[in-house]
């Protein structure tokens, strides 16, 4: 029997790269994955949406924190499976003005932070990241909007009191760097970030330090995003869920062979994937349920205690279809 074709969406990591390229291939499954180019920011955003909306396509790269609403309200139109082709540590989003009133952590609080999000997975992680930097989140004054494009940022969600949207043709770095914001919070660097010649700079400059020790006494490196497939082809064939997400597993594998084989991709590769296994184990980007229960928990936990959902998720129930097939 020939085997079933998948079609799925996702920005190009290197971690996808076993699979996109064929050297993985999924027991019974013919698996196209279309991805991203050139590591572009819009390109992600568009196959993140084509994941979700694209009838071409049977799923794909998807926000945690979108699954965890659908889940909330009862939407099953997507199955997820614990695959997380991004993770990432939030110390190094922290931004603040050059010669701004932020020094330290204990500055931010009072003060006014920009978000390019509210609800998204990686505000969620920032909201835990500042807890344990001793910021409650409920002190500082939130701005939401664009980070570099002066635009007026459309919503899809109504923002809750005392939570402001940005003025009509601001964006959030130059409200930094104007001073009417004292730190901004943002996955990509803005524009006019420069380590030591530019009006934006990091508030911790040595982020590793801060990460490694956020690591060591919460066990977290953050996934954001997941992959989750169309319900009427996990309906039809329930199999696929198990399948890909062991492709996944033995992919991710591979890279990890093939980095520490061959860490020539930057000059000190090599000591960084030294240093990063002596703190956070040779497994440090996991797939699969049960090495993510804890994270899963901790994510759930902290979107509700942000009041992003309305009533806690177990991860059993966030992947109660993955764990049923």
């Amino acid at each position: 029997m020939a085997d079933l074709p998948l079609i799925l969406t996702a920005a190009d990591y290197a971690r996808m790269m076993p699979l996109a390229t064929g050297m993985v291939k999924p027991d019974g499954i013919d698996l196209t994955l279309l991805l991203g180019r050139s590591g572009s920011w819009p390109e992600r955003a568009t196959m993140l949406r084509r994941a979700l909306t694209d009838p071409v396509v049977h799923g794909g790269e998807a926000s945690m924190a979108g699954h965890l609403r659908r889940v909330e309200a009862g939407d099953r139109s997507h199955v997820a499976i614990p695959v997380f082709p991004l993770r990432n540590f939030t110390a190094r989003d922290l931004y603040v003005r050059k010669d701004g009133p932020v020094r330290t952590a204990a500055d931010l609080i009072g003060k006014r932070i920009g978000m390019y999000d509210w609800v998204a997975s990686g505000s969620i992680w920032y909201r835990h990241f500042l807890r344990f930097i001793g910021v409650d989140p409920a002190a500082v004054q939130w701005w939401i909007g664009e980070v570099d494009e002066p635009r007026i940022t459309n919503h899809t969600y109504t923002l809750p009191d005392g939570v402001h949207g940005t003025p009509p043709g601001q964006a959030l770095s130059e409200m930094l760097i104007a001073g009417e914001l004292d730190a901004l919070l943002s996955p990509p660097k803005p524009r006019k970030y420069h380590p030591e010649n530019g009006p934006i700079t990091r508030l911790f400059p040595d982020f590793r330090v801060i990460e490694r020790d956020y690591f060591r006494r919460t066990g977290m490196f953050p996934p954001q995003h997941l992959i989750v497939l169309r319900r009427p082809v996990w309906e039809a064939n329930k199999w696929i869920a198990g399948a890909l997400t062991d492709a996944f597993i033995r992919g991710n594998a591979m890279f990890d062979a093939a980095q520490r084989g061959f860490p020539y991709v930057s000059p000190w590769l090599e000591a960084e994937l030294e240093e990063t296994e002596a703190v956070m184990g040779p497994d440090f980007h996991p797939f699969g349920f049960e090495k993510n229960r804890d994270t899963i928990e901790v994510f759930a936990n902290q979107a509700f205690d942000s009041g992003i959902v309305g009533r806690r998720i177990s991860p059993e129930e966030y992947f109660a279809d993955f764990l049923a097939s």
